[in-house]
């Protein structure tokens, strides 16, 4: 059987889906060029001295690894050759970035669709020096049709109406999963052909779990909700649960959630007294919401442990919140309890 490329995968796609159109393609294609660009600059960090800390703070106040600027620098350059990209924001910079198209959509060309892409370049950076698995992620939002450049407003949309959304993971091979609203494809990177090819089609997450990861670092910060929770999974069979369970941590959103993908579980980034004033850890829109699109359309769950995150109306383009994703039947324990 001949290996099913993404730009065919893609064509077809169009055949059946009406918002896969001819502009979300080429924004689709782009994103995975400069995907297959950030692997080789991460496989190639010890070679070019690119592993280092870097002086400066980004916006949300975290020293910026070189390859969090290098892979930032990255999608830029892409989105500035894409004319179906209107703006978009990233955990790098400040404010909404404008694409510097030559080829600009005109105003007296309102018929042409265009996007907003959010996205972290470089997911769990802080283990680059150590060659565990990192990754981006992305998504991607209708731009308004009487918008020519984009202001932060517009790209506050509740993660419910993404068109697409997915992650590159670049670990021992390089991984490209998305999902265009029509279940979860994941395409593995042929270092051969330079293509990405369709590996794992029609992910699904189980229902049911037996194992979590958690910052257990963080456990003396948690609400009561969450202490509960964990406790039960820790006293295994001898607990209320009746059934043991691996903890596993990676510190990389993008690894904790595709060995959900591959093989179950339940990702937490609670909130708890140390970082509520700023509403969670994780983005809303280039993180928690790509990743909840991803779990939900492989049929498992995503809230804030309080309300479905997919349903959150964004208040700002860096907003914050917690995160509970994977095993439907875990997020749904996890939500009754702090439902009480």
């Amino acid at each position: 059987m001949t290996a099913k490329t993404l730009p065919v995968y893609l064509s077809e796609k169009q055949q059946t889906l009406d918002h896969l159109n001819d502009g979300l393609v080429s924004v689709l294609l782009d994103i995975a060029e400069a995907c297959k660009k950030t692997a080789h600059a991460v496989n190639q960090g010890a070679l070019t001295h690119s592993l280092e800390s870097l002086d400066s703070i980004n916006v949300q106040g975290e020293k910026q690894q070189a390859l969090d600027v290098i892979s930032n620098d990255i999608f830029l350059a892409f989105s500035d050759q894409n004319p179906f990209v209107a703006g978009l924001v990233s955990e790098e910079l400040p404010d909404v970035y404008i694409p510097k198209q030559v080829h600009k959509p005109s105003t007296n060309q309102a018929a042409i669709k265009r996007y907003l892409l959010a996205f972290d370049p470089l997911d769990g950076s802080s283990n680059v020096s150590l060659n565990i698995s990192v990754g981006s992620i992305f998504s991607v939002l209708q731009c308004p049709a009487t918008v020519q450049e984009p202001q932060a407003k517009d790209f506050l949309q509740a993660g419910k109406y993404q068109v697409c959304a997915g992650y590159a993971m670049y670990g021992f091979s390089t991984m490209l999963v998305i999902t265009l609203g029509e279940g979860v494809n994941c395409f593995t990177l042929d270092q051969a052909t330079g293509e990405f090819v369709l590996t794992h089609a029609e992910m699904k997450i189980s229902p049911d779990a037996n194992e979590f990861a958690i910052n257990m670092s963080h456990q003396r910060f948690w609400e009561p909700p969450m202490q509960r929770y964990v406790g039960e999974c820790l006293q295994g069979v001898e607990g209320a649960r009746k059934k043991d369970f691996n903890m596993r941590w990676v510190a990389s959103m993008v690894a904790e959630v595709h060995r959900i993908l591959t093989r179950g579980g339940v990702f937490m980034y609670p909130i708890d007294s140390k970082i509520k004033a700023q509403g969670g850890k994780l983005r809303l829109l280039y993180e928690a919401n790509p990743m909840s699109m991803i779990v939900e359309q492989a049929g498992g769950a995503s809230s804030t442990a309080y309300k479905r995150i997919l349903d959150i109306a964004p208040d700002s383009i860096h907003q914050r919140v917690g995160v509970v994703l994977g095993a439907k039947n875990e997020v749904d324990l996890v939500s009754t309890y702090h439902k009480g």
